[in-house]
């Protein structure tokens, strides 16, 4: 069964079930109340021919006669249960046909006389020669059993126009709780079918749980956008970058097959451009995959850094690797929140820069600006064109293609710089002039 037939059909039968118990709850309530009010007013009846009848000097019929009610019965019964006396309304003469029973005490009840309810009162009296009788006073209920038959009537008439209303509202309700889900379903498919991703249309002004389900299934469609174009971009680049080094290894690869075993310039020349070319391809590769990580998954883990002691250790480190001398200015010290593991790949990647494009020395400065902590790494190499600053960091971009094949990039360090800012929440600054040099501003929040 569709979700739409199940959410119709139970919220239709729990509705009925529900009028149905409150119906049956109204019926028996007023109906319980009816019956009590009438047996306290046959009660309060009966009390009062009681004290007329002790006050009386005439214990006869003729004083019952004045106190019988209009559609029942007053009788007296002897201690030995016999019928002493009755009087009864013009037509109510059967309430005294059944046999009669002696009550000593007051008794209030309900009695059944040829299947109509009565309110039936016993109540103990001084009769004739100071005997103790049993007055009883008898009402017809009959008007509020036909009362009680119109109200069950109308209650049940009321039940069944009521469930088309609930009928029609179920299935408007069904519909308008699976409406999400199908239209879910559908894009789905069309997903599925076109290979397109699409999002779902939301109301702006709903703000409930379907329109949080569909919200969330927005933000999913969005990341697997996200991840199917980054793998696309990855496949694409890797097979875009790839190619040239594989073509010089086997261009190399087959000089060494036919002439490498002969001639030993050949063959050291052959195996330098093979090492060369894999250590390119393997750094090639560590930054094409660092590029296809989407946001969520660079585990980024943002800590109180103090800018003096965390540069100290990072130059330290690079001038050892690299056997080139950088320069520390620190105009003040500073702590900020960042990945101290990420910024480090960070400072990396533009100190590696100003060493491939510079022979001097390399500075590196931190100041302070407004709430922020700026690091700042200054070359005086070959510089930037003003025309290139702004494509420098998209990825592959080589201002000097041939240039930067010897030197061994392939336009992805500063892409993959900027995907690490963005990590870990810096900014990115670059200035360049031709022949002059270049200076980088990485920008960190400070931490208070």
């Amino acid at each position: 069964m569709r979700l739409t037939n199940k959410i119709h059909l139970y919220t239709t039968v729990l509705f009925v079930l529900l009028l149905v118990l409150i119906n049956v709850a109204v019926y028996l309530s007023f109906s319980r109340m009816m019956y009590s009010s009438e047996l306290e007013q046959t009660q309060a009846e009966a009390e009062q021919i009681v004290s007329g009848v002790n006050q009386s000097n005439q214990k006869n019929k003729d004083l019952l006669l004045a106190y019988v009610p209009i559609n029942g019965v007053v009788q007296i019964v002897s201690r030995s249960g016999d019928l002493t006396s009755a009087v009864t309304s013009p037509g109510y003469g059967y309430l005294y046909d059944d046999t009669v029973q002696f009550y000593s005490e007051e008794v209030t009840n309900l009695i059944e006389i040829r299947g109509t309810k009565n309110a039936m009162v016993s109540l103990p009296v001084i009769w004739k020669n100071g005997e103790v009788a049993s007055l009883q006073v008898t009402e017809s209920l009959a008007a509020i059993e036909r009362n009680l038959n119109v109200l069950r009537i109308v209650l049940i008439v009321v039940t069944l126009l009521a469930i088309i209303p609930l009928f029609i509202s179920a299935r408007v309700l069904s519909k308008l709780i699976t409406r999400p889900i199908t239209s879910m379903t559908t894009t789905m498919q069309d997903i599925r079918e076109s290979g397109r991703f699409k999002r779902l249309d939301l109301p702006k002004k709903s703000k409930d749980e379907l329109y949080l389900m569909g919200e969330t299934f927005n933000e999913m469609i969005d990341l697997l956008r996200t991840n199917y174009e980054r793998q696309e971009q990855f496949v694409s680049n890797a097979s875009h970058e790839l190619k040239t080094p594989l073509t010089v290894i086997e261009s190399y690869s087959s000089l060494l097959k036919r002439r490498g075993k002969n001639d030993g310039q050949i063959f050291d020349e052959s195996v330098e451009a093979i090492h060369s070319e894999a250590v390119r391809m393997k750094d090639l590769t560590e930054q094409l995959l660092l590029l296809a990580k989407s946001d969520e998954q660079w585990n980024v883990d943002i800590t109180k850094t103090n800018l003096e002691r965390f540069l100290h250790e990072t130059i330290r480190s690079y001038e050892k690797a690299y056997k080139r001398n950088v320069e520390l200015h620190i105009d003040e010290d500073l702590t900020t929140l960042t990945d101290a593991q990420k910024l480090k790949q960070l400072l990396y990647i533009f100190m590696d820069n100003a060493r491939k494009y510079s022979e001097d020395g390399i500075h590196v400065r931190v100041f302070k600006e407004k709430d922020y902590a700026c690091i700042q790494i200054i070359d005086h190499g070959i510089g930037i064109a003003e025309a290139d600053i702004e494509r420098v960091f998209d990825r592959f971009y080589r201002i000097d293609k041939a240039r930067s094949r010897k030197s061994g990039g392939v336009g992805l360090g500063l892409a993959l710089a900027k995907d690490l800012a963005k990590a870990v929440g810096a900014e990115l600054f670059l200035q360049s002039e031709e022949e002059v040099g270049t200076k980088a501003t990485i920008k960190l929040p400070l931490s208070q």
